[in-house]
């Protein structure tokens, strides 16, 4: 049955309720003192990776805790039941973070304060310059038995209804790039092409060739982006309409879904092999200069420019065989021939200005490389 086709009233409810009865939840009231313990003795886990992208400044972390002194309403959280009793956060990164640095629990990074002095108080403005543990004790005990609503999804629940529910849902306010809420969400399938990502981010030729791409967008995961963006349009170009983000993230899930037969057939020793060489070649070739635009004067603009990026790794794909890193001279003729292509009208008018993502842009600079590099393969 096609996507588009129509069933029966009656089987569209008994598909719904045979989807409802595979997630299994619970609601729990949870102490913030409660949530704390857990936490210290390991049965209440934040993802080392989930847990960098706790962005809230002091003052934002300060608000929360004078809303739950003035005991304001506040929404739930969200875990997940990796195994009977253990829970792992999945949604309210920022409240709960927000709770452990008052109290000094949780790992802060190099430039934070390991206890929170309060800020940015704005109702009750005397509750500044306050630590925990310099509130007074009536204070910290309504701090600490102040509750918060824990949705459960159990440990028996469907794996691929758990990973489209925390993909939808809300991540505490913040925004977070397309490629964290992957990571974050993506493990509830299977973490195994995600670590794949995050190892190869870390070659040395590959790091080498995106090394325009500002820190910040590193801090934000675009780097992983990248690798992620090569085996999505090495592999499954075809099914590329317009938009990168969802493409990307429906590429991920497909790998990533132990039941799909994109996972089934992605060969993780040969797609390393082929990421490894590319790069190797690129930076060879090129090196940092590799993905930047070529300006009026004739001089590299220090940018990584995603148009690049695509059609140039995805053009060489055909003749990656034919491509020897270690041939000093060989890799001296690619990098001049990429750098003439970055000046040719027709690769420009497919790479620059708005409006370039579509497949038949896509395609059209792609060809053009493969072209290029073919022709200087074939002439040697």
């Amino acid at each position: 049955m096609s996507e588009n086709e129509k069933v029966s009233p009656a089987e569209l409810v008994e598909k719904v309720d045979s989807k409802i009865e595979q997630v299994k939840t619970r609601s729990l009231d949870l102490s913030f003192n409660e949530l704390l313990d857990m936490y210290e003795n390991k049965e209440f886990e934040i993802d080392p990776d989930y847990q960098r992208l706790f962005r809230w400044s002091e003052e934002k972390e300060s608000r929360f805790i004078e809303s739950l002194i003035l005991e304001m309403p506040i929404p739930p959280i969200y875990v997940v039941e990796k195994e009977e009793g253990i829970y792992e956060l999945m949604d309210g990164l920022q409240r709960i973070s927000s709770y452990l640095h008052f109290r000094g629990a949780l790992e802060v990074k190099e430039d934070q304060d390991k206890l929170l002095r309060l800020s940015g108080c704005d109702i009750v403005k005397e509750l500044n310059g306050y630590t925990f543990e310099e509130l007074p004790r009536v204070l910290q005990i309504k701090l600490k038995r102040n509750f918060i609503r824990v949705e459960v999804i159990r440990k028996g629940s469907d794996q691929r209804l758990r990973y489209y529910m925390f993909k939808r849902l809300n991540t505490g306010g913040e925004l977070l790039s397309e490629q964290e809420i992957r990571n974050c969400t993506i493990r509830l399938l299977d973490n195994k092409f995600n670590d794949f990502i995050i190892n190869l981010s870390q070659d040395t030729h590959f790091e080498n060739c995106i090394s325009h791409l500002s820190e910040e967008k590193k801090e934000q995961k675009v780097d992983q982006e990248y690798v992620l963006k090569f085996f999505a349009f090495k592999n499954w170009r075809d099914a590329y309409k317009k938009n990168v983000a969802p493409f990307l993230t429906e590429y991920m899930e497909k790998v990533s879904d132990p039941t799909q037969e994109a996972s089934k057939h992605f060969n993780f020793g040969e797609e390393e092999e082929a990421f490894r060489t590319t790069f190797a070649v690129l930076d060879k070739a090129l090196g940092e200069n590799i993905f930047d635009r070529i300006n009026q004067h004739n001089n590299f603009v220090s940018s990584l420019t995603p148009t690049h990026f695509d059609s140039i790794t995805i053009g060489i794909q055909p003749l990656i065989s034919r491509l020897n890193p270690n041939d000093e001279e060989q890799m001296n003729k690619l990098g001049e021939i990429l750098k003439e292509l970055k000046k040719d009208k027709d690769f420009i008018g497919a790479t620059a200005g708005g409006g370039k993502n579509t497949i038949s842009y896509l395609n059209q600079r792609i060809s053009l490389v493969e072209e290029k590099v073919g022709g200087m393969l074939d002439g040697q």
